[in-house]
């Protein structure tokens, strides 16, 4: 009975594992027909988008730069945006908060400097630099995005809400950065580093005019 009861076993074991390797078998293809499946699903869901340059390119202008950049501000600015908010807002309202992160960069361009801006008096170089200007102020668009929006239950929103947004955080960044004085701070850089190199070629007294005067 025993010895019986072994073979029984074996034999139902076998059957088991024949079973198993064959269900293994039959499922996998499906498996893998499912997963494909999915992922073809999700491609068409969320396409990749395809980018696809004009290979005509078209420059309207070039000219030669001589602008010396002194100073960069890194500034954040958060901006709300928003428009129907009246008494109809939760049905036709749009309200944006964006966080603006940009840089402003200040300096002096070289090339308006005129040969009557410099003399050499009593062995001291005399130099009148041109008025420290803005020349970059922009946003980074990998580091500002919209943080929140609401919508009114029938709207899809104002497709120009953020644009508004960007434009404006855009100038309050400037303007920040011009209440904190980049401009005074750009001449400063300015003299310092020709100071330095005028030095370096010899002129070892340099006198800076202000650029009012």
């Amino acid at each position: 009975m025993i010895g019986l009861l072994v073979i029984l076993a074996g034999a139902v074991l076998g059957v088991v594992v024949t079973v198993q390797r064959t269900t293994q078998k039959v499922i996998q293809p499906v498996n893998e027909m499912t997963s494909s499946l999915s992922t073809e699903v999700a491609q068409f869901l969320h396409p990749t988008p395809t980018i696809l340059p004009d290979p005509v390119t078209i420059i309207n202008q070039i000219r030669p730069l001589a602008r010396l950049e002194t100073i960069q501000y890194t500034i954040e600015k958060v901006i709300t945006a928003e428009t129907g908010q009246n008494a109809l807002a939760p049905l036709f309202g749009d309200r944006l908060l964006f966080v603006g992160h940009g840089y402003v960069i200040a300096g002096i361009d070289l090339s308006k400097i005129r040969s009557e801006d410099i003399a050499f008096e009593d062995g001291i170089l005399v130099i009148k630099l041109p008025t420290p200007e803005v020349f970059v102020a922009t946003l980074d668009n990998d580091q500002s995005y919209v943080y929140d929006r609401e919508t009114g239950l029938l709207t899809h929103g104002d497709i120009n809400l953020e644009t508004a947004a960007r434009q404006a955080a855009e100038d309050q960044i400037k303007k920040a950065a011009l209440e904190d004085g980049i401009l005074n701070q750009a001449q400063t850089n300015a003299e310092m580093y020709l100071e330095s190199l005028l030095n370096e070629l010899g002129y070892t007294q340099v006198s800076f005019v202000n650029p009012e005067n």
